[in-house]
């Protein structure tokens, strides 16, 4: 009975509970003219066994065995197989919003647990109880700055995730939020004094992305005390987790907002994901969604409780920071099983890894195409070449390769720019294959443009 309808006698007792006698009945003071008399024009009901062969079928046409230089805000990392034995146990996997904290120790101790190696990672006081994804908490953040400031405008970078800024455009919209945006300079960075004319008065925050969308970090120190110096709060957005293995955690921002995807979380054609807000002591009644705490019972046992839930679901709507009524709990548990299985030192070394093979890929790219942006960068960087990115993606994918992202429908002025990036699941014999792909390319509109200057 898992996929089949109600029987003809299960429809029979329905209508006879309900006074009257056949589904003509029931539908009659529908007006006929709005009436469907045809069966539906679907295909017809399938079997289980043939259920499950068609599914077979599809899963054939997807790829298998390639090898993917995709990134941008979604990455293609390892995850140990503990993390699915321990996230499909019924006490995580069914397990429903912790109200009741004597039936939810376990999801109120794993949601404290993350809250507590997020806070350690992104250099942060305290971190909420997760959030939808990264772009969510993103605009989250900018939000959450303007209730504490009291001031509406916002600055952001150019180099944030272009969706994360289309995101922010429809909160912002609605919430009477103005936006400026600030462009990034040659080094790929957030161009400091564009930001300093357009900060104003009434600017609430400025929020940026480092590593940004490009891969470059930025000098968020420097960022900070110009936000601070117009009494503006710095928000730092993260869409590479992995990155923290290795880079400086973000402590003079003021509001954190983090892309956990690449902890454990499979990509799953884009989400469900796991967003991240981390925040200063002193700002912990103006963040959304919730937050678990230890305390004491009357014995003196640990025991875990929900100690703020700042939500509409939980208060008076006016008083309330965020209309977010859930948390990505099973999501979160698994970057939490990530966290805990890699530890400190795991996590550091998996981030050289990163750093290591984009090093060398954007090193060897580089010998026959142009790296775009010269600024420190993690495990992203963008190509420019002298082909369209998607003929050379194209071609690609018959060596079972993804190529780069083409930033042209993103930003335009960079012309044929791909943006490419390397995990530690990146092989080195699969980089030389790129190269000498791109190469070929290169070298290909080369003898094209030769041959058309002899012939005028």
């Amino acid at each position: 009975m898992r996929y089949l309808p109600k029987s003809p006698a299960d429809r029979e007792a329905m209508l006879k509970a309900i006074g009257v006698r056949s589904i003509d009945d029931l539908f009659s003071p529908i007006p006929a003219e709005y009436r469907l008399t045809r069966d539906l024009n679907i295909p017809r009901q399938m079997a289980e066994s043939e259920i499950v062969d068609w599914f077979k079928q599809r899963a054939k046409e997807n790829g298998d065995g390639y090898t993917s230089f995709l990134g941008a805000g979604a990455y293609f990392h390892y995850r140990p197989v503990v993390i699915d034995a321990l996230v499909q146990r019924g006490e995580f996997l069914t397990s429903y919003t912790p109200y009741q904290a004597e039936f939810a120790q376990g999801t109120l101790q794993a949601i404290f647990e993350f809250q507590t190696m997020i806070s350690e990672l992104t250099g942060m006081d305290l971190a909420n109880a997760s959030m939808y994804d990264g772009s969510t908490g993103a605009a989250e953040a900018v939000m959450m700055a303007a209730r504490i400031t009291g001031k509406r405008g916002a600055v952001m970078a150019r180099s944030l995730h272009p969706e994360y800024r289309e995101v922010l455009g429809t909160y912002a919209t609605h919430q009477e939020i103005p936006l400026k945006t600030v462009a990034f300079t040659d080094s790929g960075r957030l161009n400091l004094k564009e930001l300093e004319k357009a900060m104003g008065d009434n600017t609430a925050c400025v929020l940026i992305q480092s590593p940004n969308f490009f891969g470059t970090v930025e000098d968020v120190e420097a960022i900070a005390e110009i936000a601070h110096k117009r009494g503006a709060l710095l928000i730092v957005s993260i869409a590479e987790a992995v990155s923290l293995g290795i880079v400086e955690p973000p402590r003079p921002a003021d509001i954190v907002a983090m892309e956990a995807q690449s902890f454990g979380v499979p990509m799953g054609f884009g989400g469900p994901y796991c967003g991240v807000l981390a925040t200063k002591e002193k700002f912990v009644r103006q963040m959304p969604g919730r937050l678990a705490g230890q305390t004491v019972d009357k014995k003196g046992k640990r025991g875990f409780v929900l100690t703020l839930a700042t939500r509409e679901q939980h208060i008076r709507r006016e008083k309330a920071t965020s209309n977010i009524c859930t948390n990505q709990a099973l999501v979160a548990l698994m970057v939490n099983i990530f966290m805990t299985v890699y530890g400190k030192v795991g996590l550091k070394e998996l981030a050289k890894q990163n750093l290591a093979k984009t090093a060398y890929a954007a090193d060897h790219f580089g010998k026959h195409a142009q790296v775009r942006f010269s600024g420190a960068r993690f495990n992203e960087f963008v190509v420019e070449t002298s082909e369209d990115p998607y003929a050379i993606n194209s071609r690609l994918l018959g060596h079972k390769i993804v190529g780069g992202l083409p930033l042209k429908k993103f930003y335009p002025e960079l012309g044929n720019a791909a943006l490419w990036c390397c995990t530690e699941l990146t092989t080195r014999s699969m980089i030389d294959t790129a190269v000498g792909l791109v190469a070929e390319s290169e070298r290909s509109v080369r003898g094209m443009k030769e041959a058309e200057e002899v012939a005028l």
